[in-house]
């Protein structure tokens, strides 16, 4: 039933790991392939309002183009996704590239894009949230996948301890590292503000250099005109 484990497939690939954003994107687009085939891939502009959808998200978020694109950028780097010119294209689209990272049979990608999207699930809530993605075994062969994916050298899936309150243990992806525990309670239904994506500007050690540099010697020089009004007398 079950494809080979993609830790041998990829034995030679360094382990990654994922921001939020970055999640987002891959299972919006890993999402949309299966739902709405006729506009995948997607544009920049598809893809930001995939990323903001209200339903079927957890937590919600707030993002705009710049963000996205640079989450683009960096799952571009991590050979996760690929920009598509067709012949028709008007415009730039993105695709994902998981199964070749990870050549795991659909189920357990469209399980992986679930986790994503919506966070920790129950076995039989996950079965039921990818019921739109594809064909679903029973709860038992869903299960039995899950825990497929949980082993190897590079597990994709964690089965977290049950919590108080909670009648079943969840699964939780692991592509972007190491669930809280806090994680285990958290739930696609409840009632919190969205969030809000920033983007974070980092220059490269010699960028910051030099404009250290410029500062310095922009500073000296105000600092030697300052010294030449004065010895004219001037006062401004």
């Amino acid at each position: 039933m079950h494809e080979p484990n993609p830790s041998v497939a990829n034995a030679t690939l360094p382990a990654l790991t994922l921001d939020l954003l970055e999640a987002r994107v891959l299972g919006c687009l890993i999402e949309k392939e299966a739902t709405t085939p006729d506009v995948y891939p997607l544009s920049l502009n598809a893809l930001v309002n995939a990323c903001n959808q209200k339903n079927n998200r957890f937590p919600v978020m707030e993002t705009g183009e710049r963000e996205v694109e640079g989450a683009i950028d960096r799952l571009r780097d991590k050979r996760l996704v690929t920009a598509f010119t067709g012949a028709n294209a008007r415009a730039i689209k993105y695709k994902h590239r998981f199964s070749d990272r990870f050549p795991v049979e659909p189920l357990a990608q469209a399980m992986i894009a679930e986790l994503l999207l919506r966070g920790p699930q129950t076995t039989a809530g996950l079965r039921g949230n990818c019921e739109r993605l594809v064909a679903v075994p029973d709860l038992a062969g869903c299960e039995s996948l899950l825990t497929h994916l949980s082993g190897g050298a590079e597990p994709l899936v964690r089965k977290l301890a049950r919590q108080p309150g909670q009648k079943e243990a969840r699964w939780s992806q692991l592509l972007t590292g190491e669930p809280a525990a806090e994680d285990a309670t958290a739930s696609a239904d409840a009632a919190r503000e969205p969030l809000k994506v920033a983007v974070e500007m980092t220059l490269p050690p010699e960028v910051e250099a030099r404009l250290a540099g410029l500062e310095s010697e922009v500073a000296g020089l105000k600092a030697e005109l300052t010294r030449l009004r004065a010895s004219l007398g001037e006062t401004s």
